[in-house]
């Protein structure tokens, strides 16, 4: 996604990734476990979590993957809830949500 902060989603990866890799077990979070048709489609798994196909992003940044050729191996996902989710949007500055988008940046944006 071309966003005019360009850092954006390079940030919300990182939070992303460094709240799948650091949660504990006793923390607050979703436990996803992959299934063999979604290796080729993130997007299908965000619809299983987030009950839409805008969260793919995350799903790559859990996963630990760097692009989305790669093949989602089976395994268990740790992800942010949808609080979480918001909140790590905001930090970073990208919005996933077309809807929420307007002229390549968040409507939500200063």
């Amino acid at each position: 996604m071309i966003d005019t902060n360009t850092v954006a989603v390079k940030t919300f990866y990182g939070l992303v990734r460094t709240f799948a890799e650091a949660v504990k077990p006793w923390e607050t979070a979703l436990y996803y476990e992959t299934k063999p048709d979604e290796v080729y489609d993130l997007s299908l798994v965000s619809q299983r979590v987030y009950g839409s196909r805008d969260e793919f992003m995350v799903i790559l940044a859990a996963a630990g993957l760097s692009g989305f050729d790669q093949p989602l191996k089976q395994q268990r996902l740790v992800l942010p809830t949808s609080a979480q989710l918001y909140q790590m949007k905001r930090q970073s500055g990208f919005e996933s949500v077309a809807a929420l988008r307007e002229n390549f940046a968040p409507t939500w944006a200063d």
